[in-house]
């Protein structure tokens, strides 16, 4: 067993945080979530605080970070198997990660919580409880690091066990806990909630029980210190029916304990200016060059190689929630402008991946697409598209629009969630004020989109100076993680003064 120190770049000032996660780029992602994992720590640590992350030792996760070895040997009730507390750095980061392996549990192929067939691992109840168990653990210094946290973070569902458990400790550390999606919740039948052996106090109204079903990321709204969601008005939006799926009523009793807090982006890895992944770098002041990174998309992706093209972009899971149903009913009208191309990348569900085959296959020189992800492709179609589609029913915060208005690229999305909060529409008074930077519809069905999308069209055909000030307008925005990293810290130092009372216990 290793005893950890302080690590050198901790101010005296600062404050130990535990930042718990399922996920986080560049160790394994599957969605934002693994953005903000990597974004936010990194922020924290620039601001002089000791912020260590723990998460699974997935097979990417131990081959991805940095100077990986093993600190501690742990042994969790209930689990036959020995656990091992692993410890490296995050990759150009000297954020410590702590990494937990338990054979057979975390070390599987692929993506984190589904098998190959696409369906979630059957003990994933089981899996997540143990990490809990053990971040648990690390959070009151019990595995010999003698480091304990002033706070611990939490992030959805996977995470959601951990501030439940040290709701029972009468010597805990603070607790934070974000919901980045409240579609996903983590609900399992009373028969588990027996199975992990978790303390039989938790299952009350008040703890994790729900419908007479266990609900992981109840635990973490309940019994944590302060809830936060990843936009103001996705945390406004939760505590309604319409998306707080059953939760709203517990939502809306946190009060002033629920802020929405924006994500913010790492300009350093999303910059056009330096991005590596982009054939031709551009900034503000040369941003006549973006039109270089739209002929080479159109040669990577076999679309015709047209100068006068309008390329619309779209990056993201092939689901409903991401309106991609929407954007492939809007083609046939779409297509009828002659100019007009689209790019497409990701995966999901098969009917949405056969519908968007099919549409590349009968309009190849007009319609590209790559079923899968990439990240690099993801950086060239940003870079080279000259408006980027995000007509999601819901979101909660999203990132993708923030990585075009980075890029000089015209987000065009639903008015929801962080949609709403970081794009302003392209109205004439907006623009005769300078503060427009995309286009926002106000419904999520396909007429709205091609409503928005035409007025995008009729814009860009004049290539006028409204465009260019549109683009420019949104490449001075400033969403980078500093600003929200300091409403963080705000929150922690809130949650850390003035704890819960936990009601049963």
């Amino acid at each position: 067993m290793v005893q950890e120190t302080q690590p050198p770049f901790a101010h005296s000032g600062g404050r130990k945080i535990l930042f718990a996660t399922s996920e986080a780029q560049p160790l394994i992602k599957t969605g934002g979530l693994a953005d903000v994992s990597s974004g936010l720590p990194e922020a924290l640590r620039q601001l002089g605080h000791d912020v260590r992350m723990i998460l699974p030792a997935y097979p990417q996760a131990v081959e991805r970070a940095r100077e990986v070895h093993t600190l501690a040997n742990v042994r969790i009730p209930g689990h036959a198997g020995h656990c091992l507390l692993l410890r490296g750095l995050m990759p150009g980061s000297e954020v410590p990660v702590y990494l937990v392996h338990a054979a057979g549990i975390f070390d599987r192929a692929g993506n984190p919580y589904t098998g190959h067939d696409g369906h979630d691992w059957p003990d994933n109840a089981y899996r997540y409880a143990l990490f809990c168990k053990l971040a648990t653990q690390v959070a009151l210094d019990r595995v010999g690091l003698a480091w304990r946290p002033d706070l611990v973070h939490a992030n959805d569902w996977q995470t959601g066990l951990l501030p439940a458990l040290l709701a029972l400790e009468p010597y805990r550390p603070a607790t934070l806990f974000t919901i980045h999606n409240l579609a996903y919740q983590g609900v399992f039948d009373r028969h588990t909630f027996d199975s992990l052996g978790l303390p039989k106090r938790l299952w009350s109204v008040d703890g994790l029980e729900f419908h007479n079903r266990v609900s992981f990321i109840k635990g973490g709204i309940a019994l944590s210190d302060w809830v936060t969601t990843v936009s103001p008005t996705y945390a406004r939006e939760i505590c309604s029916p319409a998306l707080g799926y059953g939760l709203e009523g517990l939502l809306r009793h946190c009060g002033q304990r629920l802020t929405g807090v924006l994500n913010g982006i790492d300009y350093a890895t999303w910059d056009p200016a330096s991005d590596p992944n982009i054939p031709q770098h551009y900034d503000t002041q040369s941003l006549d060059l973006k039109v270089r990174n739209r002929a080479a998309l159109q040669r990577e992706m076999g679309l015709a190689e047209r100068e006068d093209a309008l390329l619309l972009g779209h990056v993201g899971r092939l689901v409903e929630q991401k309106g991609v149903d929407l954007i492939l009913s809007m083609l046939p009208s779409l297509l009828n402008c002659e100019h007009v191309q689209l790019v497409m990348l990701g995966s999901g569900h098969p009917g949405l991946e056969c519908r968007l085959r099919e549409a590349t296959a009968r309009y190849p020189d007009r319609v590209a697409a790559r079923i899968g992800y990439d990240e690099g492709l993801s950086h060239r179609i940003e870079a080279g598209s000259d408006c980027f589609l995000m007509p999601s029913r819901f979101e909660p915060c999203g990132l993708n629009q923030l990585y075009s208005l980075r890029y000089g690229t015209i987000p065009i999305v639903h008015r929801t969630g962080g949609l709403a909060d970081t794009v302003v529409d392209a109205s004439p008074t907006n623009l005769m004020r300078g503060t427009a930077t995309g286009f926002v519809f106000d419904y999520p069905d396909a007429g709205k989109l091609w409503y928005a999308t035409s007025r995008a069209i009729n814009l860009a055909r004049i290539r006028s100076m409204w465009w260019r000030k549109l683009a420019l307008t949104g490449m001075a925005q400033d969403f980078s993680w500093t600003s929200s990293a300091h409403h963080y810290l705000d929150l922690y130092e809130g949650a850390i003064a003035a704890p819960i009372a936990i009601p049963f216990f």
